[in-house]
Order: C-alpha cells, then structure tokens, then sequence
C-alpha cells in the first residue's frame, strides 16, 4: 500500500497514539511526524512586508539620458 495520512492530537504528555491503520500485524511502517501549525513568517528575512509602497509618477519615463546618442 502507498500513502496513508490521518491527522492526531498530541495527549497532554506529548505521546500519540494511532489506530485503525490500513496495514497488518508484522507490516514494517515509516513514521513521519510533521506539524500542522501554520508557520510563522521571519520578520527579519522581511522587513518590508507590510509597508505601503506609494509610485511617484509612475508613468514618467527613467533614464532617458540613457537613450541619447553619444556621438
């Protein structure tokens, strides 16, 4: 059998128990235990996020001096 996932709460004590498992008795398993909980963003890597970001003449040309031709 292939992939079988089923979400559980940790007891009080941190322990975890599964039942009703689509496999055998004598059946080797992996266990992967990952968490559920949204992940919280870095605000260092960050540091923008949120910021108003406000276009000054967005629609003006830049660099045009770029453009002239040096002869």
């Amino acid at each position: 059998m292939g992939e079988y996932r089923v979400k559980v709460t940790l007891d009080r004590d941190g322990s975890l128990s599964l039942s009703g498992l689509p496999f055998h008795a004598g059946d080797v398993v992996e266990v992967t235990v990952q968490s559920c909980s949204p992940k919280r963003m870095d605000p260092q890597r960050y540091p923008l996020h949120g910021t108003p970001i406000t276009f000054v003449n967005p629609t003006d040309p830049v660099a045009e001096e770029d453009w002239a031709l040096h002869l």
